[in-house]
């Protein structure tokens, strides 16, 4: 069964591996190494071989991810520069970041993040409508897709507003400050969500 299973990994990563633009040298490198391992009976050797060549395809994919964003959101542009792919071995998978505009107190800012630790509660605002809907939040739709609009204190005591959107196992967060929440929500509506839906299934 443990045979069986590290084969169906291997054949998975070899699978998207030849789809992405790794450095195939580092990624047969790796490979070998977790098969080694795991023949010597060195599992956790293995594992950790394999955890850092599943966080290399968690990078090329969230490269593959910030290809899809606007370049524009509202009035600014994207600040391209700024754009940031990390991964984690750990709790968090990968960490995808833009920000639009130039100045840090003003900027549109968005994050996706993988495994993230807060998609449960989310879930849970957005499954019962009569308390997702109360006080600061509203549960709205971003291309078909519920989401989580809330209310919140921004710099000056300035009331902003930002959006949390659940995909699987993902969360998507928007925040822009300054503008109102309708503008905050046609902002959100531009991010191609289905596709990233995809890329990140």
């Amino acid at each position: 069964d443990k045979i069986l299973n590290m084969k169906k990994i291997i054949f998975l990563i070899i699978l998207f591996a030849s789809f992405t633009k790794i450095n195939a040298q580092d990624f047969a490198k790796r490979l070998t190494e977790a098969k080694t391992a795991y023949a010597a009976g060195k599992l956790e050797d293995s594992r950790f071989a394999m955890e850092q060549t599943l966080q290399e395809l968690d990078i090329v994919t969230g490269k593959e991810v910030i290809k899809l964003l606007p370049m524009k959101m509202g009035d600014k542009a994207a600040n391209t520069k700024a754009d940031n792919v990390t991964g984690s071995s750990g709790f968090l998978g990968v960490i995808i970041h833009r920000e639009y505009g130039t100045v840090d107190t003003s900027n549109i800012d968005l994050e996706i993040i993988s495994n993230s630790p807060l998609i449960g509660s989310i879930n849970a605002l957005l499954s019962v409508p009569f308390i997702g809907s109360s006080g600061d939040n509203k549960i709205i739709k971003i291309n078909g897709y519920k989401a989580l609009a809330q209310k919140v204190t921004g710099s000056n005591d300035r009331t902003d507003y930002e959006i949390q959107l659940p995909l699987n196992n993902t969360l998507i967060t928007f925040k822009a400050p300054g503008y109102s929440q309708d503008d905050v929500i046609k902002m959100a509506n531009t991010l191609p969500i289905e596709d990233i839906a995809k890329m990140l299934q």
